[in-house]
Protein backbone atom coordinates (compact mmCIF):
# COMPACT_ATOMS: atom_id res chain seq x y z
CA UNK A 1 0.00 0.00 0.00
CA UNK A 2 1.01 3.27 -0.66
CA UNK A 3 0.06 6.30 1.68
CA UNK A 4 0.47 10.10 1.50
CA UNK A 5 0.64 11.65 5.38
CA UNK A 6 -0.41 15.38 5.23
CA UNK A 7 0.84 17.15 8.12
CA UNK A 8 0.38 19.63 9.72
CA UNK A 9 2.03 21.22 13.23
CA UNK A 10 4.50 24.05 13.40
CA UNK A 11 6.60 22.01 16.26
CA UNK A 12 8.24 18.50 15.22
CA UNK A 13 8.41 17.33 19.01
CA UNK A 14 4.49 17.72 19.77
CA UNK A 15 2.76 15.22 20.01
CA UNK A 16 0.74 15.70 16.12
CA UNK A 17 4.81 15.12 15.18
CA UNK A 18 4.76 12.44 17.17
CA UNK A 19 2.23 10.56 15.84
CA UNK A 20 3.14 11.45 12.36
CA UNK A 21 6.34 9.64 13.19
CA UNK A 22 5.15 6.84 14.50
CA UNK A 23 2.80 6.42 10.84
CA UNK A 24 5.57 6.64 9.18
CA UNK A 25 7.95 3.82 10.96
CA UNK A 26 4.80 1.31 11.81
CA UNK A 27 3.63 1.88 8.11
CA UNK A 28 7.40 1.23 6.59
CA UNK A 29 7.75 -1.98 8.76
CA UNK A 30 4.29 -3.48 7.62
CA UNK A 31 6.04 -3.21 4.31
CA UNK A 32 3.94 0.10 2.69
CA UNK A 33 5.36 2.87 1.07
CA UNK A 34 5.26 6.71 2.68
CA UNK A 35 5.59 9.84 1.63
CA UNK A 36 5.20 12.85 3.86
CA UNK A 37 3.92 16.59 3.01
CA UNK A 38 5.32 18.39 6.13
CA UNK A 39 3.41 21.63 5.60
CA UNK A 40 5.39 23.79 8.06
CA UNK A 41 8.78 21.94 7.31
CA UNK A 42 7.89 22.48 3.55
CA UNK A 43 7.41 26.26 4.52
CA UNK A 44 4.36 25.68 2.53
CA UNK A 45 2.59 28.58 0.93
CA UNK A 46 -1.23 28.63 2.10
CA UNK A 47 -3.11 31.45 0.47
CA UNK A 48 -4.22 31.14 -3.40
CA UNK A 49 -3.24 34.10 -5.65
CA UNK A 50 -2.59 34.73 -9.60
CA UNK A 51 1.18 33.63 -9.05
CA UNK A 52 -0.22 29.95 -8.53
CA UNK A 53 -1.54 29.71 -11.97
CA UNK A 54 1.00 31.75 -14.10
CA UNK A 55 0.19 32.71 -17.98
CA UNK A 56 -3.27 31.61 -17.18
CA UNK A 57 -4.02 34.03 -14.52
CA UNK A 58 -6.71 35.90 -15.33
CA UNK A 59 -7.54 40.00 -14.27
CA UNK A 60 -9.46 40.36 -12.25
CA UNK A 61 -8.78 37.13 -11.02
CA UNK A 62 -11.31 34.03 -10.89
CA UNK A 63 -9.68 31.12 -8.61
CA UNK A 64 -12.01 28.16 -10.20
CA UNK A 65 -11.55 28.78 -13.76
CA UNK A 66 -8.33 30.04 -13.71
CA UNK A 67 -7.07 26.96 -11.48
CA UNK A 68 -8.61 24.65 -14.05
CA UNK A 69 -7.20 26.23 -17.12
CA UNK A 70 -3.72 26.37 -15.44
CA UNK A 71 -4.42 22.40 -14.64
CA UNK A 72 -5.44 21.85 -18.13
CA UNK A 73 -2.34 23.78 -19.51
CA UNK A 74 0.53 22.52 -17.05
CA UNK A 75 1.45 26.00 -15.84
CA UNK A 76 0.64 25.32 -12.05
CA UNK A 77 3.25 25.95 -9.69
CA UNK A 78 6.09 23.22 -9.14
CA UNK A 79 4.78 22.73 -5.63
CA UNK A 80 1.01 22.28 -6.35
CA UNK A 81 1.33 20.01 -9.14
CA UNK A 82 4.20 17.71 -6.93
CA UNK A 83 1.33 17.30 -4.39
CA UNK A 84 -1.53 16.06 -6.72
CA UNK A 85 1.37 13.91 -8.02
CA UNK A 86 1.48 12.56 -4.25
CA UNK A 87 -2.51 11.93 -4.02
CA UNK A 88 -2.62 10.25 -7.63
CA UNK A 89 0.44 7.62 -6.30
CA UNK A 90 -0.86 7.41 -3.43
CA UNK A 91 -3.68 4.48 -2.15
CA UNK A 92 -4.36 5.93 1.08
CA UNK A 93 -3.91 9.60 2.76
CA UNK A 94 -4.01 10.30 6.45
CA UNK A 95 -4.20 14.27 7.42
CA UNK A 96 -2.71 14.65 10.89
CA UNK A 97 -3.44 17.71 12.48
CA UNK A 98 -4.82 19.51 15.84
CA UNK A 99 -8.19 20.64 15.56
CA UNK A 100 -7.88 24.66 16.12
CA UNK A 101 -11.29 26.58 16.38
CA UNK A 102 -12.59 23.44 15.75
CA UNK A 103 -11.50 23.01 12.12
CA UNK A 104 -7.97 22.38 10.61
CA UNK A 105 -4.91 24.92 10.69
CA UNK A 106 -4.74 27.42 8.42
CA UNK A 107 -1.83 26.05 6.38
CA UNK A 108 -3.73 22.28 5.73
CA UNK A 109 -6.77 24.55 5.03
CA UNK A 110 -4.59 26.35 2.26
CA UNK A 111 -3.22 23.27 0.85
CA UNK A 112 -6.67 22.40 0.29
CA UNK A 113 -7.33 25.39 -1.48
CA UNK A 114 -4.14 25.43 -3.76
CA UNK A 115 -4.46 21.83 -4.56
CA UNK A 116 -8.05 20.92 -5.28
CA UNK A 117 -7.78 22.52 -8.08
CA UNK A 118 -10.69 22.80 -10.58
CA UNK A 119 -10.73 20.11 -13.28
CA UNK A 120 -8.43 18.22 -10.66
CA UNK A 121 -10.41 17.74 -7.66
CA UNK A 122 -13.60 19.58 -8.62
CA UNK A 123 -15.35 20.04 -12.22
CA UNK A 124 -14.88 16.90 -13.51
CA UNK A 125 -17.10 14.52 -15.44
CA UNK A 126 -20.84 14.48 -16.91
CA UNK A 127 -22.89 17.78 -16.01
CA UNK A 128 -26.64 16.86 -17.05
CA UNK A 129 -29.80 16.74 -16.36
CA UNK A 130 -29.22 13.25 -14.88
CA UNK A 131 -25.79 14.04 -13.88
CA UNK A 132 -24.13 16.84 -11.60
CA UNK A 133 -20.88 15.75 -12.63
CA UNK A 134 -18.54 13.16 -10.75
CA UNK A 135 -18.37 13.88 -7.17
CA UNK A 136 -19.54 12.60 -3.69
CA UNK A 137 -18.49 9.21 -4.21
CA UNK A 138 -17.11 10.06 -7.94
CA UNK A 139 -14.16 11.84 -9.28
CA UNK A 140 -10.35 12.32 -9.52
CA UNK A 141 -9.66 10.31 -6.14
CA UNK A 142 -12.02 7.24 -6.21
CA UNK A 143 -11.00 4.24 -4.96
CA UNK A 144 -8.50 5.67 -3.03
CA UNK A 145 -8.93 6.03 1.03
CA UNK A 146 -8.50 8.98 3.24
CA UNK A 147 -8.20 9.43 7.31
CA UNK A 148 -7.72 11.73 9.91
CA UNK A 149 -5.94 11.84 12.75
CA UNK A 150 -6.97 14.88 14.76
CA UNK A 151 -5.93 15.69 18.51
CA UNK A 152 -8.44 17.66 20.35
CA UNK A 153 -7.65 19.71 23.55
CA UNK A 154 -10.76 18.85 25.33
CA UNK A 155 -12.73 16.00 26.91
CA UNK A 156 -14.38 13.70 24.64
CA UNK A 157 -17.71 14.71 26.75
CA UNK A 158 -17.04 18.31 25.41
CA UNK A 159 -17.59 16.95 22.14
CA UNK A 160 -20.39 14.55 22.61
CA UNK A 161 -23.94 14.46 21.20
CA UNK A 162 -25.13 17.02 24.36
CA UNK A 163 -21.51 18.53 24.18
CA UNK A 164 -21.22 22.29 24.66
CA UNK A 165 -18.83 22.19 21.19
CA UNK A 166 -21.14 20.19 19.21
CA UNK A 167 -20.95 16.42 18.53
CA UNK A 168 -17.05 15.37 16.54
CA UNK A 169 -18.84 14.01 13.66
CA UNK A 170 -20.52 17.17 12.92
CA UNK A 171 -17.24 19.25 13.26
CA UNK A 172 -15.36 16.56 11.27
CA UNK A 173 -18.55 16.82 8.39
CA UNK A 174 -17.33 19.64 6.26
CA UNK A 175 -13.85 18.30 6.14
CA UNK A 176 -14.62 14.62 5.81
CA UNK A 177 -17.64 14.72 3.97
CA UNK A 178 -17.10 18.66 1.82
CA UNK A 179 -13.12 18.19 1.42
CA UNK A 180 -12.68 14.44 1.19
CA UNK A 181 -15.96 12.73 -0.26
CA UNK A 182 -16.40 15.01 -2.28
CA UNK A 183 -13.59 14.27 -5.34
CA UNK A 184 -14.15 10.81 -4.60
CA UNK A 185 -11.96 9.94 -1.61
CA UNK A 186 -13.68 7.29 1.14
CA UNK A 187 -13.17 8.03 4.23
CA UNK A 188 -12.27 5.70 7.28
CA UNK A 189 -13.37 6.59 10.41
CA UNK A 190 -10.97 9.61 12.13
CA UNK A 191 -8.78 8.82 15.12
CA UNK A 192 -9.71 11.43 17.48
CA UNK A 193 -7.43 11.81 20.80
CA UNK A 194 -9.84 13.82 23.47
CA UNK A 195 -7.31 15.57 25.80
CA UNK A 196 -4.34 16.16 24.17
CA UNK A 197 -3.09 19.28 26.07
CA UNK A 198 -3.27 17.18 29.10
CA UNK A 199 -1.87 13.84 27.84
CA UNK A 200 0.79 12.49 30.19
CA UNK A 201 4.25 10.93 29.59
CA UNK A 202 2.58 7.41 31.28
CA UNK A 203 -0.57 7.64 29.06
CA UNK A 204 1.34 8.22 25.63
CA UNK A 205 2.14 4.17 25.15
CA UNK A 206 -1.68 3.33 25.39
CA UNK A 207 -2.16 6.29 22.78
CA UNK A 208 0.70 4.73 20.14
CA UNK A 209 -0.53 0.94 20.58
CA UNK A 210 -4.12 2.51 19.65
CA UNK A 211 -3.22 4.75 16.90
CA UNK A 212 -0.81 1.66 15.59
CA UNK A 213 -3.53 -0.81 15.77
CA UNK A 214 -5.61 1.70 13.34
CA UNK A 215 -2.83 2.12 11.03
CA UNK A 216 -2.43 -1.73 10.66
CA UNK A 217 -6.22 -1.74 9.59
CA UNK A 218 -6.65 0.81 7.10
CA UNK A 219 -7.05 -1.91 4.33
CA UNK A 220 -9.33 -3.63 6.17
CA UNK A 221 -11.55 -0.85 7.95
CA UNK A 222 -15.05 0.50 6.50
CA UNK A 223 -15.28 3.73 5.49
CA UNK A 224 -17.90 6.23 6.45
CA UNK A 225 -21.14 5.25 4.49
CA UNK A 226 -21.45 8.24 2.61
CA UNK A 227 -24.46 8.21 0.28
CA UNK A 228 -23.27 8.98 -3.14
CA UNK A 229 -24.64 11.70 -5.53
CA UNK A 230 -25.25 10.08 -8.76
CA UNK A 231 -26.82 6.17 -7.31
CA UNK A 232 -30.89 7.24 -6.85
CA UNK A 233 -30.52 8.55 -3.42
CA UNK A 234 -30.42 12.75 -4.54
CA UNK A 235 -32.87 14.23 -6.94
CA UNK A 236 -31.28 15.51 -10.20
CA UNK A 237 -30.15 18.56 -9.93
CA UNK A 238 -31.53 20.16 -7.23
CA UNK A 239 -29.75 17.39 -5.22
CA UNK A 240 -31.86 16.88 -2.46
CA UNK A 241 -31.98 13.83 -1.20
CA UNK A 242 -34.88 12.29 -2.01
CA UNK A 243 -38.42 11.88 0.17
CA UNK A 244 -38.23 8.30 1.77
CA UNK A 245 -34.60 7.82 1.57
CA UNK A 246 -33.67 9.33 4.95
CA UNK A 247 -32.43 6.73 8.03
CA UNK A 248 -35.16 6.90 10.66
CA UNK A 249 -33.83 9.32 13.97
CA UNK A 250 -31.40 10.72 11.49
CA UNK A 251 -31.23 14.63 10.99
CA UNK A 252 -28.39 17.38 9.93
CA UNK A 253 -25.41 16.05 8.41
CA UNK A 254 -26.56 12.82 9.33
CA UNK A 255 -29.02 12.40 6.84
CA UNK A 256 -25.84 12.29 4.31
CA UNK A 257 -24.79 9.08 6.16
CA UNK A 258 -26.55 5.32 5.55
CA UNK A 259 -27.49 3.47 8.57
Amino acid sequence: MKTLIVHAHPEPKSLNGSLKDLAVSTLEEAGHEVRVSDLYAMGWKAVVDGADYGSQASSPLKVAADSGRAFDAGTLTEDVRAEQEKLLWADTVVFQFPLWWYTMPAILKGWVDRVFTYHFAYGVGEHSDTKYGERFGEGTLAGKRALLSVTVGGPRSHYAARGINGPIDDLLFPIQHGVLYYPGLDVLPPFVLYGADRLTAEEYPAVAEAWKQRLLTLESTEPIPFRRQNFGDYEIPSLRLKEGRETAGRTGFGLHVHA
